[in-house]
């Protein structure tokens, strides 16, 4: 790719994140929560002509049901009053780095100015492998390649095998997830990224035949829990394999959320008066056996690196996708990251993992955390689904 222009992240945001099948949105759109972003995206670039949006780029992992249809246009005729295309992509659980990365290439190549990325997802409203999930039968023909089907806990199984992670490995990084992200919470460190999200929650009042309708604001992520301990980690069986040591407690949480950027060249910059937060630097995609899915990031965290012309120790702030502890581990034990700087405030044992919506959301924590703590780069990264890794780097300005 012939760069000739910047690509200027000027506005992240994201909405707080559900517990999916009976948390915060369990009763709400994806598209409404991608609206609800779009238009907190947009309520912080007051002075850019909402004319100016040329195309939009959104993530989702499982784009059916209610977040099918091409939910990216659909959200941006109900955003906009004028007409914005748009484009649903889907990489499983980097749909939205990769939705971000794609809207920083088309800037960087000089063929758009300012665009919308981001991603979306509920997990309550369409099930992990959608609603029919079919795979090709050739999958199973040989056994080299059966591991595209494995179930990702599975796989988190073979992981912590290969690499010698221990189960109180795992259980110790489950906690030290939640502690980190209640600390977070309570000193206001996610108020920067979220948009806060009114849910209307109806009922009928069978007595009169009337719909009793309630209102409540959510702001935070619903995920962490105060009352995590090793103890009770240690109590909770494993899931995936009859003596293996993936449980609930040291995995990801499914979960429902959205989060919207907005990226401009320097001549939109300049012409809107606008503030850049960051600058996208680089992205790498990599494929990985399948059925060892999740050390995906030591592929990709490298390649990325390398197209930056970085070290991992420039790398100040680290938002690596927890799918689980134990992959978390083997990929920051193989690099050699600083564990302080991997996941600071967190990651998505507590915090939750929308899936596609993942990669846009925590670019959005990047984004602000950088400039809050004062450091210059930050990478998000993770793990995806039948084998691959993505990595994407972002200058904080």
């Amino acid at each position: 790719m012939k760069q000739v222009q910047e690509a200027y992240i000027v506005a992240a945001t994201r909405t707080p994140i559900g517990r999916s099948g009976r948390g915060y949105f369990k009763n709400t759109r994806p598209d409404d929560l991608l609206l609800a972003a779009v238009r907190g995206a947009m309520a912080q670039v007051p002075t850019l002509d909402p004319k100016a949006i040329e195309d939009s780029i959104i993530g989702c992992s499982f784009p059916e049901g209610e977040q099918g249809m091409n939910m990216a246009r659909i959200v941006m005729g109900l955003a906009f009053p004028h007409p914005v295309g748009g484009v649903t992509v889907n990489r499983f659980c980097a749909s939205g780095i990769t939705a971000i990365q794609m809207a920083a290439d088309r800037i960087r190549v000089g063929e758009a100015d300012v665009l919308i990325a981001g991603g979306a997802e509920s997990m309550s409203m369409v099930p992990m492998g959608g609603n029919k999930p079919s795979f090709n039968p050739s999958v199973f023909a040989r056994d080299e390649d059966v591991g595209i089907a494995y179930g990702m806990g599975l796989t988190a199984e073979k992981v912590a095998q290969q690499w010698k992670v221990s189960r109180e490995a795992q259980d110790a990084f489950a906690l030290e997830s939640h502690l980190r992200a209640i600390k977070a919470q309570q000193a206001g460190e996610f108020a920067d990224e979220i948009t806060p999200f009114e849910i209307i929650d109806r009922s009928p009042n069978l007595a009169t035949g009337e719909v009793i309708e309630t209102r409540r604001t959510v702001n935070l992520d619903e995920g962490p829990r105060p009352d995590t301990s090793l103890e009770g980690l240690a109590k909770l069986r494993p899931v995936f394999a009859a003596r293996g040591s993936v449980t609930a407690g040291n995995s990801s949480q499914t979960s429902d959320g959205a989060g919207a950027l907005i990226l401009a060249s320097e001549k939109a910059v300049k012409q809107f008066g606008l503030t850049p937060l960051a600058r996208f630097v680089s992205y790498a995609a990599r494929g990985v056996p399948p059925e060892i899915m999740g050390i995906g990031p030591i592929e990709a965290i490298p390649a990325a690196l390398r197209y930056a012309g970085l070290q991992s120790d420039d790398i100040g702030w680290y938002e690596l996708n927890e799918a689980f502890a134990a992959q978390s581990l083997a990929v920051v034990n193989t690099l050699g990251l600083n564990p302080a700087n991997v996941n600071p405030m967190g990651g998505a044992i507590a915090l939750g993992h929308p899936l596609g919506a993942t990669g846009a959301i925590r670019a959005a924590t990047t984004i602000h955390a950088l400039r809050r703590h004062k450091r210059k780069y930050g990478m998000v990264t993770m793990c995806i689904g039948t084998g691959q890794g993505a990595a994407g780097i972002f200058e904080a300005l």
